[in-house]
C-alpha cells in the first residue's frame, strides 16, 4: 500500500495577492500567514478535541459526537465552507458548539485529518483515507481558489495517479467507499474503480487465455467481499468487456457462497463487507414452520443480495450449476424476494433440472416473518407447488428439443430424481392424495422403464396415511404400472397388507408366473448349453420346441386360473357387500376358493419343476432352482 506525506504549509505561497481578493467578500477574513502553524497537535478528553496551542480556541465544531475547539484563520483560509458561514457571533453556544456538520462524509476521523492539514501538519494519504479525504474537502470546499495545492487537488492526484494503478489499493478504496455515500458516487470515486477493476480482469484473463483455472479465478475472492452494488457494477463492467459467460457464472456463485447464510443448522455466512466470519441471526426451523426472530435491516440485506444475484445471472444454460440456483431459489422463498425474480428462477431452474439432487429439491414452504401456522391448516413442510412448476417448465423444454431435434431427450434421466422426491414428501402427513398423484403423474409415461421407486413412494405415502379409504388406495395405486415392477417389488408387493386386495392379488400371481418362467427358461438353457454330441442337436432343438408348445398350453391353463381368481374375488366383494350391515364376515368359503386356486397352481409349478428334472440326459448336471 502506497502512502504520501503532506505538509499543509509546503505550498503556502504569498498571502498578500490572496488577501486583496478576500476582501472582496464581506464575510471574507484576513488571514496572516503566522498564524498557520499556531497548533502542534490536538489532545482528546472523552468526546471533546483540543488544539494544543499558547492561543486559547474561539471556534468549536460538532462532528458525530465529538465536539473540537480550534481557530477560526486556519480553517477559513483553506476551507470555502466555512468561510461563507458567519463566524464572529457563536450560533450555537447555548448548545456547546458553534458549528454543527451533519452528515460529514468519514466523520470525526476524517475532520481531525483535515485539521491537522489546515494547521500545517504532515498527513498521510494512503489508499485506506484517501477517499474519505477527498468527499471531506469537497463538503468544506477546499479548492484552488482558496488556496494553490490545496487537499482537493492533493488527494484527487493521489487517488488517480497512485491508488487506481495498482489492483490491491484500488480495492481498498472501493471498499472504504461503502460508507461515504453518496460523496464518493457522485464525485465518480466508485465509477473509476469498477472501471479499473473490470479492465484489470480483462487484461489478466486475456493472456491467460479465459480459462476457469487457478490464474483465470485469482480475482474471485477479491470482489467477493465488496457490498453487493459494487459487486454488480463490476460483474456489469466485466461483460460488456466480453469475459467469457462461464468465469461470470462461477464468481457469482463464488459470492453466493461466502454471503448467502445456509439454509441448515447454524446459519452461518460470510460478512461481504469485511471478509470475516459472522452470525446470521436469520434462523429457522422447517419442520416446525416457524422462523427466528430476525432484524428488519438484516431481512432486506439478505433480500437485496439475493434479488441483486438472480439478476445479473449470465442467460447461458451451463454457467451456473443447478445446486446453486436451487440455493437461490430456497432463499429467495424464505426471504420473500420478487416474484417476477422467483419466476424467471424457476424457468432457469427447469432448464437444468437433470443435474439436481433430491435434497436440493426439498424447498422450504415458510418465509421470514411468517407466523405460526394454525394446527387447523393444513400446511405442507417443502413446497410442493414450487417443484411442480419446476417440472412443468423442464418437460416444456424437453418437447422443444424433441420438435427441433437438437439433442436427446432426458427425460428419463428424470424420474430417479422425482420418484426419490415423492418418497420424502410422502413422508409429510399433510401433503393431499390429490397433489401427490398430480406431481407423480407429470412425468410422461416413457419416463419410468422401472416403477420400483414410484412403488416405494406409494408405499411410503399409504404407511404415513393409515386411514386412506379403500377407494383411495385403488385411486393411488392406478397410477403404478405393475408390468414394470421387478421381480423383487414384486415379491414385496405380494405381501404388502398396505395395498388393496386385488394388487396383492395380481402381484402374487405375477410372481408365480415370473418364477415359472424363469424355472422353465433355466433348465431348457441348461439343456442346450451343455449339449456336447453334435450327433444330438436334432433331437435337443426338437425336443425344446415340444417343451415350448407344452409351456404355451400351461400359460393358458394359468390364464384360466386367474380368470377364475377375479371371478372369486368379485363374489367376495358382493358378499361382503350384502353382509356388512349384519357384521358377518363372507371371506371363509372365498378363501377356500382362493387356497384352492393357489394349491392347483404350486401344484402345476411342482409338477412341471419335476418333469423338467426327468427330461435332462443322464450324466448332465442338474440345475437347482430356487
Amino acid at each position: 500500500m502506497q502512502q504520501l506525506v503532506l505538509d499543509g504549509q509546503e505550498n503556502t505561497s504569498d498571502h498578500h495577492e490572496s488577501d486583496e481578493n478576500h476582501q472582496n467578500h464581506d464575510q471574507c477574513i484576513v488571514v496572516p500567514t503566522m498564524l498557520n502553524a499556531i497548533a502542534d497537535g490536538f489532545i482528546k478528553k472523552e468526546k471533546s478535541w483540543f488544539a494544543t496551542s499558547q492561543l486559547p480556541s474561539d471556534l468549536s465544531i460538532r462532528v458525530e459526537d465529538i465536539t473540537i475547539y480550534v481557530h477560526k484563520y486556519p480553517l477559513i483560509a483553506r476551507c470555502g465552507y466555512l468561510n461563507q458561514i458567519e463566524l464572529h457571533e457563536p450560533q450555537n453556544s447555548q448548545l456547546g458548539y458553534d458549528i454543527k456538520l451533519e452528515k460529514f462524509p468519514g466523520g470525526s476521523e476524517t475532520f481531525e485529518t483535515i485539521l491537522k492539514f489546515c494547521y500545517g501538519l504532515p498527513i498521510s494519504l494512503n489508499p485506506a483515507n484517501v477517499a474519505a479525504l477527498r468527499c471531506g474537502s469537497e463538503f468544506l470546499e477546499m479548492t484552488e481558489a482558496m488556496e494553490e495545492g490545496n487537499l482537493i487537488s492533493k488527494t484527487e492526484a493521489f487517488f488517480t495517479f497512485v491508488a487506481l494503478s495498482s489492483w490491491n489499493d484500488t480495492i481498498v478504496v472501493i471498499k472504504s467507499c461503502e460508507m461515504l455515500s453518496p460523496w464518493a458516487e457522485n464525485l465518480q470515486i466508485v465509477r473509476r474503480c469498477c472501471d479499473s477493476i473490470a479492465w484489470k480482469i480483462f487484461r489478466e484473463n486475456s493472456t491467460a487465455g479465459e480459462s476457469i483455472t487457478n490464474e483465470g479465478t485469482w480475482w474471485f475472492d477479491d470482489v467477493a467481499t465488496l457490498r453487493i452494488d459494487f459487486f454488480m457494477r463490476i460483474i456489469t463492467a466485466v461483460r460488456v468487456k466480453g469475459i467469457k459467460p462461464e468465469i461470470i457464472g462461477s464468481c457469482i456463485m463464488n459470492y453466493g457462497e461466502r454471503c448467502l447464510p445456509s439454509m441448515y443448522g447454524d446459519t452461518r455466512g460470510m460478512d461481504c463487507k469485511n471478509g470475516t466470519n459472522r452470525r446470521n441471526d436469520s434462523q429457522w426451523s422447517i419442520t416446525s414452520g416457524r422462523i427466528g426472530e430476525t432484524s428488519i435491516g438484516q431481512n432486506k440485506e439478505q433480500r437485496t443480495i439475493i434479488e441483486s444475484l438472480i439478476s445479473i445471472l449470465p442467460p447461458q444454460k451451463e454457467t451456473v450449476s443447478c445446486k446453486f440456483l436451487l440455493r437461490l431459489l430456497k432463499m429467495s422463498i424464505v426471504y420473500a424476494a420478487s416474484p417476477a425474480l422467483i419466476s424467471e428462477l424457476e424457468k432457469r431452474i427447469g432448464m437444468v433440472l437433470e443435474n439436481a439432487s433430491t435434497n436440493d429439491l426439498l424447498i422450504p414452504t415458510y418465509a421470514v416473518g411468517e407466523q405460526t401456522i394454525n394446527s387447523n391448516e393444513e400446511q405442507t413442510i417443502h413446497n410442493i407447488d414450487v417443484v411442480q412448476r419446476i417440472l412443468d417448465y423442464f418437460l416444456m423444454y424437453e418437447q422443444q428439443k424433441l420438435q427441433q431435434q437438437e439433442l436427446k431427450s432426458t427425460t428419463l434421466n428424470i424420474s430417479k430424481l422425482f420418484d426419490s422426491y415423492l418418497v420424502e414428501i410422502a413422508r409429510d402427513p399433510n401433503v393431499s392424495i390429490t397433489k401427490f398423484r398430480v406431481l407423480a403423474e407429470s412425468l410422461p409415461r416413457h419416463a419410468r422403464t422401472c416403477h420400483d421407486g414410484l412403488y416405494r413412494a406409494i408405499d411410503t405415502y399409504l404407511k404415513t396415511h393409515p386411514s386412506l379409504s379403500e377407494h383411495d388406495r385403488r385411486r393411488l395405486c392406478k397410477i403404478m404400472d405393475c408390468g414394470k415392477l421387478s421381480l423383487d417389488g414384486c415379491m414385496h408387493a405380494a405381501q404388502n397388507e398396505r395395498l388393496p386386495m386385488r394388487i396383492i392379488i395380481q402381484r402374487i400371481m405375477q410372481v408365480l408366473l415370473s418364477e415359472q418362467v424363469k424355472m422353465r427358461a433355466a433348465v431348457h438353457g441348461k439343456d442346450i448349453t451343455e449339449s456336447d454330441d453334435n450327433s444330438d442337436k436334432e433331437n435337443s432343438w426338437s425336443s425344446t420346441k415340444n417343451e415350448v408348445k407344452s409351456l404355451r398350453e400351461e400359460l393358458e391353463n394359468v390364464k384360466t386360473q386367474m380368470a377364475e381368481l377375479h371371478r372369486d374375488y368379485s363374489e367376495l366383494q358382493q358378499e361382503y357387500e350384502k353382509t356388512n350391515s349384519k357384521h358377518r364376515s363372507p371371506w371363509t368359503s372365498g378363501w377356500r376358493k382362493m387356497k384352492k386356486s393357489a394349491l392347483f397352481i404350486r401344484k402345476m409349478v411342482e409338477d412341471e419343476t419335476q418333469e423338467g428334472e426327468h427330461r435332462v440326459k443322464p450324466g448332465r448336471r442338474t440345475q437347482s432352482i430356487s
